[in-house]
Protein backbone atom coordinates (compact mmCIF):
# COMPACT_ATOMS: atom_id res chain seq x y z
CA UNK A 1 0.00 0.00 0.00
CA UNK A 2 1.25 3.24 -1.00
CA UNK A 3 1.83 5.86 1.84
CA UNK A 4 -0.25 8.25 -0.08
CA UNK A 5 -3.30 5.66 0.13
CA UNK A 6 -2.74 5.48 3.81
CA UNK A 7 -2.47 8.81 4.33
CA UNK A 8 -5.97 9.30 2.60
CA UNK A 9 -7.07 6.37 4.73
CA UNK A 10 -5.75 7.44 8.32
CA UNK A 11 -7.71 11.09 7.56
CA UNK A 12 -10.64 9.57 6.41
CA UNK A 13 -10.52 7.48 9.45
CA UNK A 14 -9.33 10.80 11.53
CA UNK A 15 -12.56 12.27 10.41
CA UNK A 16 -14.87 9.48 11.61
CA UNK A 17 -14.26 9.41 14.55
CA UNK A 18 -14.11 13.33 15.21
CA UNK A 19 -17.41 12.70 14.01
CA UNK A 20 -18.18 9.91 16.32
CA UNK A 21 -17.33 11.92 19.22
CA UNK A 22 -19.93 14.97 18.43
CA UNK A 23 -23.06 14.88 20.81
CA UNK A 24 -25.71 15.07 17.91
CA UNK A 25 -27.33 11.86 16.43
CA UNK A 26 -26.51 12.19 13.02
CA UNK A 27 -22.76 13.50 12.89
CA UNK A 28 -22.60 10.09 14.68
CA UNK A 29 -24.21 7.98 11.87
CA UNK A 30 -22.12 9.83 9.77
CA UNK A 31 -19.08 9.47 11.67
CA UNK A 32 -19.75 5.36 11.56
CA UNK A 33 -20.21 5.69 8.07
CA UNK A 34 -16.70 7.34 7.52
CA UNK A 35 -14.70 5.12 9.73
CA UNK A 36 -16.44 2.00 7.97
CA UNK A 37 -15.54 3.23 4.34
CA UNK A 38 -12.11 3.61 5.94
CA UNK A 39 -11.81 -0.04 7.14
CA UNK A 40 -13.20 -1.07 3.90
CA UNK A 41 -10.20 0.74 1.94
CA UNK A 42 -8.09 -0.85 4.13
CA UNK A 43 -8.88 -4.09 3.01
CA UNK A 44 -9.17 -3.45 -0.34
CA UNK A 45 -5.49 -1.74 -0.20
CA UNK A 46 -4.25 -4.49 1.66
CA UNK A 47 -4.94 -7.09 -1.66
CA UNK A 48 -3.14 -4.17 -3.75
CA UNK A 49 -0.14 -6.22 -3.88
CA UNK A 50 -1.26 -9.05 -5.61
CA UNK A 51 -2.81 -7.83 -9.20
CA UNK A 52 -2.86 -9.99 -11.66
CA UNK A 53 -5.20 -10.76 -14.16
CA UNK A 54 -8.89 -11.10 -13.97
CA UNK A 55 -9.46 -14.24 -11.62
CA UNK A 56 -12.20 -15.70 -14.40
CA UNK A 57 -11.67 -19.18 -15.48
CA UNK A 58 -10.56 -20.08 -18.16
CA UNK A 59 -7.47 -18.49 -16.90
CA UNK A 60 -5.00 -17.61 -20.09
CA UNK A 61 -1.10 -18.29 -19.55
CA UNK A 62 1.09 -18.36 -16.34
CA UNK A 63 0.06 -14.87 -15.34
CA UNK A 64 -1.21 -14.28 -11.84
CA UNK A 65 -3.95 -14.38 -10.87
CA UNK A 66 -6.05 -11.09 -8.58
CA UNK A 67 -7.13 -12.72 -5.15
CA UNK A 68 -10.82 -12.38 -5.53
CA UNK A 69 -11.58 -12.61 -1.80
CA UNK A 70 -10.50 -9.42 -1.23
CA UNK A 71 -12.92 -7.48 -3.46
CA UNK A 72 -15.97 -10.32 -2.40
CA UNK A 73 -15.28 -9.17 1.74
CA UNK A 74 -15.09 -5.23 0.60
CA UNK A 75 -18.31 -5.89 -1.33
CA UNK A 76 -19.76 -7.74 1.36
CA UNK A 77 -19.26 -5.15 3.91
CA UNK A 78 -20.43 -2.01 1.63
CA UNK A 79 -23.71 -3.99 1.80
CA UNK A 80 -23.90 -4.47 5.39
CA UNK A 81 -22.85 -0.91 5.91
CA UNK A 82 -25.38 0.80 3.94
CA UNK A 83 -27.96 -1.48 5.77
CA UNK A 84 -26.32 -0.95 9.14
CA UNK A 85 -26.52 3.14 8.19
CA UNK A 86 -30.45 2.66 7.42
CA UNK A 87 -31.67 1.26 10.02
CA UNK A 88 -29.42 4.36 11.96
CA UNK A 89 -30.63 6.64 10.45
CA UNK A 90 -34.69 5.46 10.51
CA UNK A 91 -33.72 4.97 14.38
CA UNK A 92 -32.56 8.88 14.62
CA UNK A 93 -35.63 10.05 12.45
CA UNK A 94 -37.63 7.99 14.95
CA UNK A 95 -35.48 9.53 17.98
CA UNK A 96 -36.01 13.45 16.08
CA UNK A 97 -40.04 12.57 15.66
CA UNK A 98 -40.84 11.77 19.22
CA UNK A 99 -38.44 14.07 20.87
CA UNK A 100 -38.04 16.95 18.62
CA UNK A 101 -34.12 17.05 18.95
CA UNK A 102 -30.84 14.66 17.83
CA UNK A 103 -28.64 16.80 20.40
CA UNK A 104 -27.87 13.83 22.56
CA UNK A 105 -26.86 15.97 25.42
CA UNK A 106 -30.68 17.41 25.28
CA UNK A 107 -32.34 14.25 25.04
CA UNK A 108 -30.21 12.82 27.72
CA UNK A 109 -32.08 16.03 30.03
CA UNK A 110 -35.57 14.78 28.33
CA UNK A 111 -34.93 11.47 29.22
CA UNK A 112 -33.82 12.50 33.33
CA UNK A 113 -36.70 15.06 33.54
CA UNK A 114 -39.09 12.39 32.05
CA UNK A 115 -38.21 9.38 34.54
CA UNK A 116 -38.09 12.14 37.71
CA UNK A 117 -41.86 12.92 36.43
CA UNK A 118 -42.89 9.27 36.45
CA UNK A 119 -41.21 8.74 39.54
CA UNK A 120 -43.42 11.44 41.31
CA UNK A 121 -46.22 9.88 39.80
CA UNK A 122 -45.68 6.55 40.78
CA UNK A 123 -44.75 7.24 44.66
CA UNK A 124 -48.55 8.15 45.99
CA UNK A 125 -49.32 5.00 44.54
CA UNK A 126 -46.21 2.86 46.05
CA UNK A 127 -47.17 4.46 49.46
CA UNK A 128 -50.83 3.38 49.09
CA UNK A 129 -50.32 -0.19 48.20
CA UNK A 130 -47.61 -0.31 51.22
CA UNK A 131 -50.30 0.75 53.42
CA UNK A 132 -52.58 -1.51 51.81
CA UNK A 133 -50.21 -4.36 52.60
CA UNK A 134 -49.92 -3.56 56.16
CA UNK A 135 -53.49 -3.42 56.51
CA UNK A 136 -54.07 -7.07 55.47
CA UNK A 137 -50.98 -8.25 57.03
CA UNK A 138 -52.85 -6.69 60.81
CA UNK A 139 -56.24 -8.52 59.89
CA UNK A 140 -54.20 -11.93 59.25
CA UNK A 141 -52.77 -11.67 62.24
CA UNK A 142 -55.63 -10.66 64.35
CA UNK A 143 -57.82 -13.59 65.23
Amino acid sequence: MNPLFAAAIGVLFGCGVFLLLKPDLFRVIAGLVLVSNAANLTLMGSGLTRSGQAPIAPIEGDEPVADPLVQAMTLTALVIGFAVTAVLLALCFGVYRARRSVDLDELSRQEATDAAALEAQEAPLDEESEYDAQDEFHEEAVP
